[in-house]
C-alpha cells in the first residue's frame, strides 16, 4: 500500500535544544545577578517539569490554565527549588524564558533532518506534525526553517489530547483528509507516544533510535538515522 501522508514528531526527532535547560536557566538568571549552577537547575527543572506535568497534565488545558501560564509557573517553581524566591524579577525571567524558547536560538535541528524532509517531499509525500507541544511550535518550526515542509501542525495544545492519546493522531488524519489511516505513516523517537500510539489508530510507523534502544520493534519500522527514511519510503 504506497503512503500519502507522512507525520512527525518535533522535539528530540527533528529539533532538539541547544544547550541543556540548565544552562540556558542560568544563562537568563544571570541577567539579574543570580549565580547558579546548571547542573542544580537541570534537576530542579526535572521535578518542576514532573510536578506540574502530574497536577496539570497537557498544559492543564482542561484546568483552566494556558500553556503559558503553565510553563511560568515551571519557571517561578525550578528557581525556588534551588532557593531564589520572593524576587520580583521572577516573572519577567519567566516572561523572557518562555519566549526564549520560542525560536531557533535555543532549538537547534538535527543534521540529518532537513535532507530527509527534503527527499521525502520528493518522493511525492505530503507531510504534517503531531507533537506533545505548545502553541509557540509554528513559530519554532518558522525559525529553524522546516515549517515550509508542512501542510499542517498539530500540537498537544490545538487538538486538546497529548501523545499517546489517540485523539492527537485523529486530529492529524482529519486534517490531511485520509479515509484510511493506513496510508499515512508516523516518524517519532518515543516508543509509545509515537510508534505505538500510530499504529494504535491504524497508521503505519517508523521508531527513530538515534541512542539506539531495543524496544523490539521489527528492523524494517526502525532508524538509526532520519537519513535511512527515504530509502525504505521508496
Amino acid at each position: 500500500m504506497r503512503l500519502r501522508w507522512l507525520t512527525w514528531d518535533v522535539t528530540d526527532t527533528l529539533i532538539r535544544v541547544r544547550r541543556s535547560v540548565g544552562e540556558q536557566y542560568c544563562s537568563a538568571a544571570r541577567s539579574l545577578g543570580l549565580q547558579l549552577e546548571p547542573e542544580s537547575v537541570e534537576r530542579a527543572f526535572r521535578l518542576a517539569y514532573q510536578s506540574q506535568h502530574r497536577r496539570f497534565p497537557n498544559y492543564g488545558l482542561s484546568q483552566g490554565l494556558s500553556s503559558r501560564e503553565w510553563w511560568q509557573d515551571v519557571v517561578r517553581e525550578t528557581f525556588s527549588l534551588c532557593g531564589v524566591r520572593g524576587e520580583p524579577a521572577l516573572q519577567p525571567l519567566a516572561e523572557r524564558l518562555y519566549w526564549g524558547f520560542s525560536g531557533s536560538s535555543n532549538w537547534e535541528v538535527f543534521p540529518d533532518a532537513e535532507r530527509a524532509l527534503e527527499q521525502c517531499g520528493r518522493l511525492g509525500l505530503r507531510m504534517g506534525v503531531v507533537s506533545n507541544f505548545d502553541q509557540r511550535l509554528e513559530q519554532v518550526l518558522e525559525s529553524c526553517g522546516l515549517r515550509r515542509h508542512f501542510s499542517f501542525v498539530v500540537t498537544s495544545e490545538s487538538a486538546g489530547a497529548a501523545k499517546p492519546d489517540g485523539r492527537i493522531f485523529l486530529e492529524a488524519l482529519r486534517w490531511s483528509g485520509l479515509a484510511d489511516p493506513g496510508l499515512a505513516a508516523h516518524v517519532g523517537d518515543d516508543y509509545w507516544n509515537d510508534y505505538r500510539a500510530a499504529r494504535q489508530q491504524g497508521m503505519q510507523s517508523y521508531l527513530l533510535q538515534r541512542r539506539g534502544a531495543d524496544w523490539g520493534v521489527p528492523p524494517e519500522h526502525r532508524l538509526s538515522s532520519l537519513e535511512e527514511l527515504p530509502a525504505l519510503l521508496s
